[in-house]
């Protein structure tokens, strides 16, 4: 048997990377970028207000405020007349004169000789004149041009993941498209006499195709463009046509039910002119038998799973969901693991990697704790799974693990 260790590794060196494309910024959220996107103009582009109320020049300003006084030692009566308004998105040029105001909204453009912009809530909000209570000095409540970016700065850095932020600072530097690392196409494919799909009724002997789905749902999760390609047929001939339309098409090939009893030699039957697989044994469980080859010209990097949906979704996160980062572009394709106390005994077999569905959560005093869902050697329970939000890794050479011992836990996606 190989190791959990080796089996990654081998499968990692087959890895095969989408060409980098270049898409409309809408649509690349949650992809990685492949370019360094350098500002061709700065951001902003001009010296705007920052808050509605009055541009002046700070030094016609410094006696407005409580601490100068007027006749008689009361607050001096500040005012200055209004000789004009900008409105947001102006584009008539305008010039302030020495001891003016004019009126101006947020992200209006500064007139000449304005330097800063006294709030409207510092002031009696007048139209021909304006008294103003407070001081303001130079710079206050403006934004500068390139405050945000410089001409010539990096926006948005190669191997950054585009989200909510890198959008906004994509189209706020005037970027229609960018190139990206586009996500893996993923082809699931089930094979199996026994299977029919949910829209038919199970007859005697059948059961329905649930790791298309699961296996699918997975992929997408990780952040794949999913072909479902249904079930395959149990004829040597028609499971050769499904795979062979997808290896074309696909970065990744996953087939489940192809790696016990007759669907195992009618799935290599099926594959010997398409390309080289293995089917053996991987020490962990679930889902020891396995297999994994590479199929076509381009040696598209394809996967035998086991029919049973835990062992197949276990298998998927282990082997597979690591595969589909790495093509994505993320520097660590792996699950976030932390240590966490059991609450409960978990068994496990020797010689293998164990990977035990559990539910992670903190204890008052905000420690890791975790509790394992079921028999950590029973693999057909898929409502444990349905529960789990974390998988508990049990080293090879452990049986037996207790109450009460640290165990590394790898999260799940987190439900809402």
């Amino acid at each position: 048997m190989r190791s959990v260790e080796e089996q990654q590794a081998r499968i990692r060196a087959a890895a095969v990377a989408p060409q980098p494309v270049r898409v409309a910024i809408s649509q690349a959220h949650g992809l990685v970028c492949a370019e360094e996107v350098v500002s061709e103009h700065p951001l902003p582009g001009f010296d705007q207000a920052a808050v509605d109320g009055y541009a002046v020049r700070s030094v016609d300003v410094t006696e407005a405020g409580p601490d100068f006084k007027g006749q008689f030692g009361q607050p001096a009566d500040f005012t200055l007349p209004v000789v004009g308004e900008i409105r947001a998105g102006s584009r008539q040029p305008a010039r302030l004169q020495p001891k003016q105001a004019v009126r101006i909204e947020t992200g209006a453009p500064m007139p000449t000789l304005a330097d800063a912009v006294v709030p409207l809530g510092w002031t009696d909000s007048g139209r021909a004149k304006v008294k103003i209570y407070r001081s303001v000095r130079q710079g206050d409540y403006v934004r500068s041009a390139g405050d945000d970016v410089r001409l010539g700065d990096i926006a948005v850095a190669e191997g950054a993941v585009i989200g909510p932020a890198q959008v906004g600072l994509l189209a706020a530097v005037g970027r229609q498209r960018v190139l990206v690392r586009p996500r893996p196409r993923v082809a699931v494919v089930s094979v199996g006499a026994e299977l029919v799909d949910i829209d038919r009724k199970p007859a005697s002997g059948q059961v329905f195709d649930v790791n298309t789905y699961a296996l699918a749902a997975a992929a997408r999760d990780a952040g794949a463009d999913v072909t479902r390609a249904g079930i395959a047929g149990s004829e040597v001939s028609e499971i050769r046509a499904a795979i062979e339309s997808q290896v074309s098409r696909s970065e990744i090939i996953v087939i489940s039910g192809a790696v016990g009893g007759t669907a195992s030699e009618i799935v290599r039957e099926a594959l010997l002119d398409l390309g080289h697989m293995e089917i053996g044994r991987v020490a962990m469980h679930p889902g020891s038998v396995q297999g994994f080859g590479q199929l076509g010209d381009l040696k598209v990097p394809t996967f035998l799973l086991p029919s049973n949906p835990v062992s197949a979704l276990v298998v998927f996160e282990v082997m597979i969901r690591p595969l589909i980062r790495l093509g994505l572009g993320k520097n660590n394709p792996m699950r976030r693991v932390v240590r966490a106390a059991l609450i409960n005994d978990v068994t496990s077999i020797e010689g293998r990697a164990g990977f035990i569905r559990g539910q992670l959560m903190r204890d008052r005093e905000g420690n890791y704790v975790v509790r394992a869902l079921g028999s950590g050697t029973m693999s057909n329970l898929l409502a444990d799974l349905a529960e789990a939000n974390c998988l508990i890794q049990v080293a090879p050479e452990a049986t037996h693990v207790g109450a009460g011992e640290d165990v590394d836990v790898a999260f799940l996606a987190q439900r809402g």
